[in-house]
């Protein structure tokens, strides 16, 4: 691959993820599908054979991928399969028997992949993170310890074939950055062993935490609890489709029909290299017109203090004619509690505004350079085809003020002695 390009993967999951639609949609921009099934169906997974044929759904055209167990596909319910179910440990001795096919607890599921399957180390470790993943959930969801974790739906051989082929083809595809659309989960109840359960369901709910998902007016569970480990686990980040070109599109069917197109869709394109970084922050404003500048540059420092990364002002007029000032906060999502609080004590507003704005910044790299002026330190931000320098400005102003010179003429001073060199470096992430 051309080093300034970066190859990703995007995934649309406007209505959800199930274990089976990503391998399906995955599958789908494959060259070679019939070669990569059968590399499935010759790894030894028990009673398994993988098939995918043509689904269309809504006009769109695109390949459901099913699993059979002993010739038969899998019950499920609606589209998807069922919520992952639980036993504790009294009842493995009966769950076991009853199905002695499943591999139903995180152990045997381990031996079974780590010492049955012919996968890449990498694919296995994939595999294994994501079932932990679907174990953990579930014990913080019904509190019982990991151990006593036993998986039904989950744990039988189909599901193991779809996380194994989504964790083979995320390995044989290998995109530099893999992002994902908000989740659509679904909305109304599902039924489970336990009982009728809100969606999403609680182990799905959980995997979610810090991803953005919504519901809809469509009734059921849009996103399983394997469709969600899957996504965490492989999210490079979750957004709306980034710039990109894109050259291939999957779509993975699903088996009910909806009135949307009941899918996943996945688009495999290059986007330029910019070496810069990427990220997410929140921006609360409020309007301000009976404050005084004393009242809210005082304000601004507590913000700053209190962890925000920009805080300014701009001129605005209000009602009844009255000039005003908009105040502007970004800071990170976890940041914003704090920084709500800090607004309502130190200003006048009585309410707030929210919204989740995109951020492209420069990586930044601190140097420090001992001179014959003493120790200064140097930002060098690069990305996106550019390179800026500048002195930080403590350090140049004791040097402006020790000389009496202005900022400019210690700046001229310390590039004349520039042959010194700075000797010592380290990276500084913190994102202003």
């Amino acid at each position: 691959m051309d080093k300034k390009t970066m190859e990703i993967l995007y995934l649309d999951c406007s209505m959800g993820a199930a274990g089976d639609m990503l391998a399906a949609a995955l599958l789908d921009l494959l060259p070679n599908q019939e070669e990569f099934l059968q590399e499935i169906n010759g790894l030894g997974i028990p009673g398994i054979r993988v098939q995918s044929e043509k689904s269309i759904k809504c006009g769109i055209t695109g390949i459901h991928f099913s699993v059979l167990v002993k010739g038969e596909e899998e019950d499920c319910e609606g589209h998807i399969h069922q919520s992952t179910h639980w036993h504790t440990h009294q009842h493995t001795h009966q769950h076991i028997h009853q199905h002695s096919h499943h591999h139903s607890t995180l152990h045997q599921i381990e031996h079974l992949v780590c010492d049955h399957l012919k996968l890449p180390d990498k694919v296995k470790k994939d595999i294994m993170a994501v079932y932990e993943m679907l174990a953990q959930a579930e014990s913080r969801a019904h509190n019982v310890p990991v151990t006593d974790i036993h998986f039904h739906e989950v744990g039988t051989m189909d599901a193991v074939a779809d996380i194994t082929t989504v964790c083979l083809l995320m390995h044989r595809l290998a995109p530099d950055r893999v992002v994902v659309s908000p989740i659509h989960v679904g909305s109304g109840q599902v039924r489970c062993a336990h009982g009728i359960l809100p969606v999403p369901a609680p182990a799905t709910a959980d995997l979610l935490q810090g991803v953005p998902v919504y519901g809809g007016e469509i009734q059921g569970e849009l996103c399983t609890p394997t469709g969600a480990a899957l996504l965490k686990y492989f999210a490079s980040s979750f957004q709306s489709l980034p710039l990109m070109s894109v050259e291939a599109i999957g779509y993975g069917m699903g088996k009910k029909d909806f009135p949307a197109a009941n899918c996943v869709r996945a688009l495999w394109g290059k986007a330029e290299a910019s070496g810069g970084l990427e990220d997410k922050v929140v921006e609360l404003s409020c309007n301000l017109d009976d404050m005084t500048a004393e009242e809210i540059g005082f304000a601004m420092e507590r913000l700053l203090e209190g962890g925000a990364l920009e805080v300014y002002t701009l001129p605005i007029g209000m009602k009844k004619s009255r000039p005003g000032i908009l105040l502007s906060v970004l800071c990170q999502d976890e940041k914003k509690d704090t920084i709500m609080k800090l607004l309502f004590r130190h200003t006048t507003t009585i309410g707030i505004r929210e919204k989740e704005v995109s951020r492209y910044i420069l990586k930044r790299n601190i140097e420090e350079w001992e001179t014959p002026y003493g120790s200064v330190r140097r930002k060098i931000s690069t990305g996106y085809g550019v390179s800026k320098t500048k002195y930080e400005y403590e350090d140049l102003a004791a040097i402006a003020r020790e000389r009496n010179l202005s900022l400019r003429e210690a700046a001229a001073l310390l590039e004349d002695n520039s042959s010194v060199g700075f000797h010592t470096s380290c990276t500084d992430w913190m994102k202003k």
